[in-house]
């Protein structure tokens, strides 16, 4: 994948922490202030190699859905998956996660590969003229969001286990 964004945010969690969260993809609401929620296809469960979901986002009044094959994962370190459209692989997404002395570094990536003649059917859908602009911003909060969940409950999960004494 040669991306055309990548943004990085240090996280105070685990590598394991952050991937359990990431591959879970029914919480990708919860980080993507465009994903509103993302759903297993049929005979799908989890994160697997070839494992399909469907995104469903929304950009004000603008509401559509994408289907996402995923195809890298390595526990822990990757989690990479091709969004398409009617067998057109129109966006390549990633997330690489490296080890740090205070918990990770989280990169995440995107490819557009949307030919310039869907540019403006692509807009009236979304309606998202910048998309370049958009995603990097929309990059950096899910990133925020991600890590303001995982290190807030990497908080709690320290203070219940500490010894009060």
């Amino acid at each position: 994948m040669t991306p055309d964004i990548e943004v990085f945010r240090d996280i105070a969690a685990s590598p394991e922490a952050v991937f359990a969260a990431i591959t879970d993809i029914t919480r990708m609401g919860e980080w993507s202030p465009e994903t509103r929620r993302a759903e297993w296809n049929e005979g799908f469960d989890h994160a697997e190699v070839g494992a399909q979901y469907t995104g469903h986002n929304q950009n004000g009044e603008k509401e559509w859905s994408i289907m996402a094959t995923i195809v890298e994962l390595v526990p822990g370190e990757r989690f990479f998956f091709d969004c398409s459209s009617r067998d057109f692989v129109f966006a390549k997404w990633g997330y690489a996660i490296e080890p740090t002395d205070t918990g990770c570094r989280v990169t995440e990536y995107a490819q557009d590969l949307r030919p310039e003649a869907s540019m403006a059917r692509s807009e009236s859908i979304s309606g998202v003229a910048d998309r370049l602009t958009h995603n990097r911003a929309g990059m950096e909060a899910t990133l925020e969001r991600l890590a303001a969940a995982l290190e807030s409950s990497a908080a709690s999960q320290f203070q219940l286990g500490s010894d009060p004494n």
